[in-house]
C-alpha cells in the first residue's frame, strides 16, 4: 500500500515537474517569438528611414541636375532586373536598387559646366569627372544602410581587368552589386542621349558589353542583362 501511494506520489510530482518544464518552454517559445517581431519591426523602420534617405539624396541631386538623376532611376530599374534575373536574394537586390538611386551622388561636386559641356571632355575635366565615385563614397560612408550601399557606390566604375576607377581592382576584388552596377550604368548611358552625343540603340550597347565580357564586365551579369533584353522585353521607363 505504502508502496502505491509511494509510486503515486512519484507519478503526481514527475507530471507536475513535466507540467512545468513545458510551461517554460511555452514561455520561451513567446519570448523568442517577441524577440524575432521585435526585430522584424527594427529591420523594417531602419529600411524606411533608409528609403527615407535615399528619396532626400535623390531629391538633392534631382534639384540640381535633371539629367542626372533620371539617369540614375533608369540605371537602378536595371540593376535591380539583373540582379533578379540572377536570383539574388531581395535584401541584396533592395541594396543594388539604392545604391543605383544615389550613385552618381558624388556628381554634385563636379561643376555643371563641366557635366553639360556638348562636347568630348578634355584630359583634365574627365580626371575631375573620375573623382565622383570616391566623392559619394565619402558622402555616403557613415550613413548605417543595411546594405554596403557606399562601397557599391565606390566601386561602379571599376573593371574586371583592373582598368576601372578610382582604385583599380579587379575580378573578385570587386563586389558583385557593383559589377551588376557597373554594367546597367555602361548600358543606360549608350542607350541615352548626351549633350556631346545622340543615343544609340540597345543592340549597341548589348554588343559592347557582350564584346567585353569577361574583359571588363562581369559575364555572369552580361549574360543576364542580355537575356532582359532579348528575351524577356526589358525596355527603359521614359520619364
Amino acid at each position: 500500500m505504502k508502496d502505491q501511494e509511494k509510486t503515486k506520489e512519484q507519478l503526481i510530482k514527475e507530471t507536475n515537474d513535466l507540467r512545468a518544464r513545458v510551461a517554460e518552454m511555452e514561455e520561451s517559445d513567446a519570448e523568442r517569438r517577441q524577440a524575432k517581431e521585435a526585430l522584424s519591426q527594427s529591420l523594417e523602420k531602419l529600411k524606411r528611414a533608409t528609403g527615407f534617405i535615399i528619396d532626400v539624396i535623390v531629391m538633392v541631386v534631382e534639384t540640381r541636375d535633371p539629367y542626372m538623376a533620371g539617369h540614375q532611376k533608369r540605371v537602378a530599374d536595371l540593376a535591380r532586373s539583373i540582379a533578379a534575373e540572377m536570383n539574388l536574394s531581395g535584401e541584396i537586390i533592395d541594396g543594388i536598387g539604392m545604391a543605383g538611386l544615389i550613385h552618381d551622388l558624388g556628381k554634385i561636386s563636379i561643376p555643371t559646366e563641366i557635366l553639360g559641356q556638348p562636347r568630348q571632355l578634355t584630359d583634365v575635366e574627365y580626371s575631375l569627372v573620375k573623382t565622383h565615385p570616391e566623392i559619394g563614397y565619402q558622402i555616403l560612408k557613415d550613413i548605417d544602410f543595411y546594405r554596403p550601399v557606399a562601397l557599391i557606390v565606390y566601386q561602379h566604375h571599376e573593371r574586371m581587368n583592373g582598368t576601372g576607377y578610382p582604385q583599380g581592382i579587379k575580378g573578385e576584388d570587386i563586389l558583385p552589386e557593383a559589377r551588376i552596377l557597373g554594367v546597367a550604368d555602361v548600358v543606360e548611358a549608350i542607350c541615352r542621349h548626351r549633350p556631346y552625343r545622340p543615343a544609340s540603340r540597345i543592340d549597341k550597347a548589348l554588343k559592347e558589353i557582350s564584346q567585353y565580357s569577361g574583359v571588363l564586365y562581369d559575364p555572369e551579369v552580361v549574360d543576364a542583362c542580355t537575356r532582359l533584353f532579348s528575351e524577356k522585353g526589358f525596355r527603359f521607363k521614359s520619364r
